[in-house]
């Protein structure tokens, strides 16, 4: 009963696990390039996640609400929302640049299925 308390407790970090989890299993068990980036995006959202629970403090107020400094308030750290804030521009682009990418092997290949790309190409 004690792990179901501990999981309760810090229940982001566990979700974030679980999502990664998903997301490498859609990676690697699946031969369709659009549902392997499907699972990179599962991965990214994952990493978002663990990264904003980290700077979150339980009863704690943005620096900037703050109406009267003192020390003995908790304040949440920005930092990681301006981390995630960079890398989801990033993961936008790096996915856009991937779908592009599909897009062009479906061209050339008429398939996006990694299966059928690597039997076209051991024929030529």
């Amino acid at each position: 009963m004690d792990i179901f308390f501990r999981v309760m407790a810090n229940y982001p970090y566990f979700v974030a696990m679980v999502l990664f989890c998903i997301g490498i299993y859609a990676i690697l068990s699946r031969a369709n390039l659009m549902k392997k980036i499907i699972g990179i995006n599962i991965m990214i959202n994952a990493i978002f996640l663990l990264l904003i629970s980290s700077g979150n403090i339980r009863g704690g107020i943005a620096p900037l609400q703050a109406v009267e400094l003192t020390p003995e308030q908790l304040y949440v750290n920005p930092l990681p929302a301006a981390l995630v804030l960079t890398g989801i521009v990033v993961s936008l682009s790096v996915t856009a640049f991937a779908l592009s990418i599909v897009i062009k092997i479906n061209d050339y290949y008429g398939t996006i299925e990694v299966n059928e790309i690597l039997e076209i190409r051991s024929r030529q």
